[in-house]
């Protein structure tokens, strides 16, 4: 009699954890999105910097000919403020805030920005991002 109770509950904490997950996963993107908001608008650019992908931070580095926490600052991201909705597609989100865009991927160590700055735009290419990866 043990055995079937066990398979129901297990079945049901499965289930349960299945519905939650995507609220989790937007709950993750919006919390290092507004953190990264957070750490530019307080000056915090290692925090920041932290923050990023490394094929975003890497790009930046490269283009400024700086270690990010020195380059970010010349990249004069616009503020984000308020979040108005979070899109969360596998491993990807876009972030959209009041005074910016974020797109995000999901990398081991959790929540990377991947591109800031961006600005929707007509035609083939959909957002223009200041910062973005390769």
């Amino acid at each position: 009699m043990r055995v079937p109770l066990f398979l129901a509950v297990t079945t049901a904490v499965v289930a349960l954890s299945a519905c939650g997950a995507p609220q989790a996963r937007q709950d993750g993107a919006t919390g290092a999105g507004r953190f990264f908001e957070e750490s530019l608008a307080a000056g915090n650019f290692g925090a920041a910097c932290g923050l990023l992908a490394p094929e975003s931070r890497e790009q930046l580095e490269e283009g400024e000919k700086k270690p990010c926490a020195e380059a970010l600052p010349s990249q004069e991201l616009p503020r984000g403020g308020a979040v108005r909705s979070v899109d969360v597609y596998g491993r990807q989100a876009l972030l959209r805030l009041d005074g910016d865009v974020l797109f995000l991927s999901e990398f081991d160590e959790g929540w990377r920005v991947t591109a800031a700055g961006c600005v929707p735009e007509e035609g083939d290419t959909p957002y223009h991002c200041v910062l973005k990866g390769a």
